[in-house]
């Protein structure tokens, strides 16, 4: 039996330093993106929340809504190499789990 019991709480202590893991990394995901001619960089968060936007000097000689288009182009995908990221890190979370103890997808979280 005790061999048992240090197995299931060798188990528990390993899935608990995973979701430790997995925090950390949520935690820390950042994605940065600049457009292709380089006037514009956009930073976001693991939940896609933007945490930073540089613009090249270059826009200003720009129409206002070209650049407003620019901005919200180069941070949707800043968002998607984040959710990319992301499910990377709950795919490997979900590694550590034995088969059907984990529910949902791996964008669950």
């Amino acid at each position: 039996m005790s061999g048992e019991m240090d197995a299931l709480v060798n188990g528990a202590a390993n899935q608990l330093e995973a979701l430790e893991s997995t925090l950390a990394g949520l935690r820390n995901l950042r994605a940065r993106y600049t457009s292709e001619d380089g006037s514009c960089t956009a930073e976001v968060d693991g939940e896609g929340a933007l945490t930073g936007l540089w613009l090249a000097e270059s826009v200003t000689s720009r129409p206002p809504a070209e650049v407003a288009q620019l901005m919200l182009w180069t941070a949707q995908q800043a968002a998607a190499a984040a959710t990319a990221e992301r499910a990377k890190i709950l795919a490997e979370l979900n590694k550590s789990f034995p088969a059907g103890n984990v529910r949902g997808g791996p964008d669950s979280a």
